[in-house]
């Protein structure tokens, strides 16, 4: 009888090796490798399906000139949940492979029950859950007042059985409840560990791809927030949406960071209720405090994720220091960022705050990557130092240089029009940012150059 080839896997990249090691070439990280058997006797022996490529196909490759390749736009069907179409480009794409993570009990498993739900009326559905008996999937569906007509659910982590199961009942959509849990019999190793979660999904992948079914993968999170599982389970889906969600707070954040078939970075919000996730259409309203005082240290901008303008309270406290090396503390922004303004500021604006320490915030616990957040960063960190608020209304953004000048950001005049939407009446902007009529459905827009002009008109 043949020995079951074994290796050692990286737990990071799923990079193999023949013998341990301390160190994975590939990725640089320490003590990540596991031994797994790869494959049992028997297995080596029969023609695997599982070694055909991820995309699947039902006719043997050839080379084709890409202009006869047949081509139409993507059916989309649509979820039920507007913020959920939005986040997955305008509606799921048959045949597409969505992997869901997020912290335990962000509501992963509820999201994905509710649009199942709302789906089962139009098409075909399967649950397929790992984690829960049917019992308590049903006892969820529901407490959440959810109709249960055409929602069918099937409690297996067996890969093979699965999609034995699928290949009968032929649903449209399959949730797996979740990829750690599902296992394969050509397989030994246990279920959770790199080679089972990268071979499980490599098999849903295929079953997809080969027959338009959509499906769901839902993903568990590790300690530093990345998906559980070979980095190679990224790259093989369609689409990575990561849940997120502050502790204590009832809203959540569903975040694309990988769409084939839409904008990545695009942004939805939910609200979490006794009655499940209910969809927020106006998130700016939650990531604006609505204090009726104007209070010093604080300064509205106008952010994009994705494909919408969101506004977004910053604030800053500058206080000064007791200690030898004051503070810089940044949330939601990056720190080397703000030293770098802050030297910016002190350089150009003539403004000190070395001896001071200086927090920063994004209220609502929002992520802001991009640099439109520089001039309203030092706006908001000129108004704590003076403790003087802004003027009432007023909004701000744009890219601060190192020699001081504010540069434009893309899609200017739609973040104004968003501003004004929300009812403000003044902005400090670039100046290649500022509409030629100088105003914006009544708005004051201030342009500027120079961080010098800009601390003027603040």
């Amino acid at each position: 009888m043949a020995k079951n080839r074994t290796a050692y896997v990286c737990s990071e990249c799923g990079a193999e090796y023949s013998k341990w090691q301390g160190q994975c070439g590939e990725c640089g990280a320490w003590n990540v490798l596991a031994e797994v058997v790869l494959e049992s006797a028997a297995a080596a022996k029969a023609p695997a399906a599982r070694r055909g490529g991820w995309a699947g196909k039902l006719e043997p490759p050839k080379i084709t000139a890409l202009k006869d390749v047949q081509q139409s736009e993507h059916a989309r069907v649509s979820t039920g949940i507007g913020e959920f179409d939005r986040v997955l480009g305008g509606g799921l794409v048959e045949g597409a492979v969505v992997l869901v993570g997020g912290d335990p009990g962000i509501g992963k498993s509820t999201l994905l029950l509710q649009a199942l739900a709302r789906m089962a009326g139009s098409l075909p559905v399967l649950y397929v859950t790992g984690e829960e008996s049917l019992a308590q999937v049903a006892g969820r569906a529901v407490r959440l007042d959810l109709p249960l007509d055409g929602l069918d659910a099937l409690a297996e982590t067996g890969v093979e059985l699965i999609l034995q199961h699928a290949a009968a009942a032929r649903p449209r959509l399959i949730v797996a409840d979740s990829v750690q849990t599902l296992w394969t019999e050509t397989l030994t190793a246990a279920p959770g560990s790199v080679s089972q979660v990268r071979e499980s999904a490599a098999r849903l992948v295929r079953f997809a791809k080969e027959t338009g079914t959509a499906v769901f993968l839902v993903g568990h999170v590790t300690k530093e927030g990345g998906i559980a599982g070979p980095r190679v389970l990224e790259h093989m889906v369609d689409a990575v949406l990561y849940f997120e969600g502050e502790s204590g707070s009832r809203f959540r954040v569903l975040r694309a960071f990988k769409n084939r078939f839409g904008a990545v970075n695009e942004l939805g919000v939910f609200a979490m209720g006794e009655k499940g996730l209910k969809e927020v259409p106006n998130p700016s309203a939650i990531f604006l405090s609505g204090g009726s005082t104007r209070q010093p240290g604080s300064c509205v901008m106008v952010t994009r994720e994705g494909t919408r303008p969101l506004l977004v309270e910053v604030q800053a406290l500058v206080d000064s220091s007791p200690l030898s090396n004051p503070r810089r503390v940044a949330v939601g922004l990056e720190q080397n960022r703000l030293a770098m303004l802050l030297a910016v500021l002190h350089r150009h604006g003539g403004v000190m705050v070395g001896d001071q320490d200086v927090f920063i915030n994004v209220v609502g616990g929002i992520r802001v990557q991009e640099t439109a957040v520089d001039l309203p960063v030092l706006l908001a960190v000129l108004s704590s130092l003076r403790d003087q608020p802004l003027a009432e209304k007023t909004i701000a953004f744009g890219e601060v240089g190192l020699s001081g000048e504010i540069r434009p950001v893309p899609n200017g005049e739609e973040r104004l029009r968003e501003a004004a939407t929300h009812g403000f009446k003044r902005a400090i902007v670039p100046r290649a940012n500022a509409p030629k009529a100088g105003s914006v459905k009544g708005m004051e827009v201030i342009a500027v150059e120079r961080l010098a002009e800009a601390i003027e008109a603040a």
